[in-house]
């Protein structure tokens, strides 16, 4: 009898060593896998950076597919929530296995920092546009807010719900359950939002342009003082909106992007963007940030958005089970999205309003199928390797091309005259033609 308990003992004890053994086996091989880029990914990357690039140089000539001057969206308009989304699906690929989240969140905070950073030098106003060799920005009006701004707050705000909320205390818990806070911080943003964008009162308000834009100024004023009327609560149009509003108060109206895309629009764009007259309002000369901090409240949730799908990369193989569920997410907010624009909430960039943030976020989901059942699934990586590098390299792409830092080093060399270069010449052929 005890020669069989003995036998039944090693027996099992043989067992458990095996199981122990394949499951770090397994283990290994996920993390093999955890290791290795997701080409998909990369090219979904590759491809905003692309529309990015195409947009901004093209914007000029087909102003169909530049930003949507307020409310509607055109094809400009999706390159930022594209960018969001990715931010999110990285960072669920990046935190899935967490071991000390004061570290994780340290890193997390130091990577936003750096971003929001160099979003200040590209795009604060150090730069003076392609067709200017000078540089340098007076601190009184440098600009806070961008697009690697946004990037860098949707970041943080995605990396902080990734790294402290989900539920870690049960093995078996589906994925839903596990990340049901993202969805509540998903919903407080929203509510905050929208609290603030149709309940804040938003008074007279007034800014000042220098002298050298007036023509009736003699050269002794230095500024004109211009007051814009409101005393309304709840409007979405370009002069009275809450979210300009809080930039004013918070950032101060000349840290303000100055020249908003609403000036594209039939009652500023025939004024220009120099000369004043009393047939325009005055509100479309004024600084407004499309990057603005209560838009970024909305522009966060792209991200956490991104952050299921990542979480569905993460927790299912099988490729046919995460279409189902990216698909069925991804029509679920595209029919949310349109069905708050028939309710009366616009598509507007701008203000990141929340039915343009389902509506482009779920553009995302559905464009980052198409591209992982192309490349992911069939393999067809030769048709994408192109966006593919670009994805990998997006931020030198960004830096040096976006921003225009290779043009501008370009611009600086011509001929004879700092006029006669090929950046000056292209610029007065077809884009101020």
């Amino acid at each position: 009898m005890a020669d069989y308990l003995q036998l039944r003992n090693e027996v099992e004890l043989q067992l458990e060593q095996q199981q122990q053994q394949q499951q770090d086996e397994s283990k290994k091989k996920k993390m093999k896998r955890g290791n290795t880029r997701l080409a998909s990914l990369d090219v979904f990357r590759g491809l905003s950076v692309f529309l990015m690039i195409f947009v901004d140089y093209a914007g000029a000539i087909l102003p169909s597919i530049s930003h949507s001057p307020w409310n509607g969206v055109h094809l400009a308009d999706f390159v930022m929530p594209f960018f969001l989304f990715i931010v999110g699906v990285s960072l669920a690929l990046v935190y899935k296995n967490v071991q000390n989240k004061v570290k994780a969140t340290y890193k997390a905070v130091i990577r936003a920092t750096q971003l929001f950073l160099l979003g200040i030098f590209l795009q604060g106003g150090y730069f003076h546009g392609i067709t200017s060799l000078t540089f340098g920005v007076d601190m009184e009006s440098i600009r806070w807010l961008g697009i690697l701004q946004r990037i860098a707050l949707g970041y943080v705000i995605a990396a902080l719900c990734e790294i402290w909320l989900p539920c870690r205390t049960r093995l078996e818990i589906t994925t839903s359950e596990k990340y049901y806070m993202n969805w509540c911080v998903i919903l407080a943003l929203c509510i905050i939002h929208s609290g603030l964008l149709y309940g804040l009162y938003v008074s007279d308000w007034e800014f000042r342009l220098p002298y050298s834009a007036y023509s009736m100024l003699s050269p002794h004023d230095s500024h004109i003082v211009y007051m814009v009327k409101c005393a309304v609560r709840g409007d979405l149009g370009p002069a009275c909106n809450a979210a300009g509003m809080i930039d004013r108060y918070i950032l101060g109206v000349d840290h303000l992007y100055k020249k908003p895309v609403y000036r594209n629009l039939k009652e500023c764009s025939s004024s220009g963007y120099s000369h004043v007259s009393g047939s325009q309002p005055p509100w479309c000369f004024a600084p407004f940030d499309p990057e603005g901090i209560l838009s970024s409240l909305t522009a966060a949730v792209t991200c956490i958005i991104g952050l299921h799908y990542g979480h569905v990369l993460v927790q299912i193989e099988d490729h046919k089970s995460r279409l189902y569920h990216w698909l069925l997410c991804s029509f679920s907010l595209f029919g949310l999205g349109l069905l708050l624009t028939y309710a009366g909430i616009p598509l507007n960039k701008s203000l990141y309003s929340i039915s343009y943030m389902l509506l482009t976020s779920a553009s995302a989901g559905i464009t980052f199928c198409s591209i992982y059942v192309l490349v992911d699934i069939y393999g067809y990586k030769h048709l994408t390797f192109v966006l593919e590098w670009m994805g990998i390299h997006s931020l030198g792409i960004f830096v040096l091309v976006s921003s225009n830092l290779a043009v501008l080093a370009i611009h600086g060399f011509y001929w004879k005259s700092p006029d006669s270069n090929i950046i000056n010449w292209i610029v007065t052929r077809f884009v101020k033609k």
